[in-house]
């Protein structure tokens, strides 16, 4: 098991649940209201909002997807800080989620949110961060 500078080991989250109806091509609205907690089908959510131009929807998605990654970093053992890494597939919804609301924050005007969530991603996972463009 690898660790970051800090000696901090990664943390992975479980695999979501959404991944495989999402795979399947159930519609993310569908599969959110199935699967709430799920960041993943949160951030296809936004992802989707912000390719449509809805800045303020994908917003809201994206914080939501964020929240319930949030959420299940700390069920897992995660304390703030640490690797969460693109590598392992149960962490990228969380990490779609984050870029997301990064994207939509900058759409919005909301910089400091922006900037805040694009370090957040970096610092978590710089795979991530670059797979993501940000």
């Amino acid at each position: 098991m690898s660790s970051d500078l800090l000696g901090i080991p990664p943390t992975h989250l479980p695999d979501d649940p959404a991944a495989g109806p999402l795979a399947d091509g159930v519609a993310a609205d569908a599969v959110a209201a199935a699967h709430p907690a799920s960041s993943l089908a949160w951030a296809v959510l936004a992802e989707d909002s912000l390719s449509d131009g809805q800045a303020v929807t994908a917003y809201a998605y994206a914080r939501t997807g964020y929240h319930r990654g949030l959420d299940a970093l700390r069920r897992s053992g995660w304390r703030g800080q640490g690797p969460i890494p693109w590598e392992h597939a149960g962490n990228r919804g969380f990490l779609r989620a984050l870029a997301a609301l990064s994207r939509a924050a900058g759409e919005i005007g909301e910089e400091e949110e922006r900037h805040r969530c694009a370090e957040f991603l970096r610092a978590s996972s710089a795979t991530g961060a670059r797979e993501l463009g940000l």
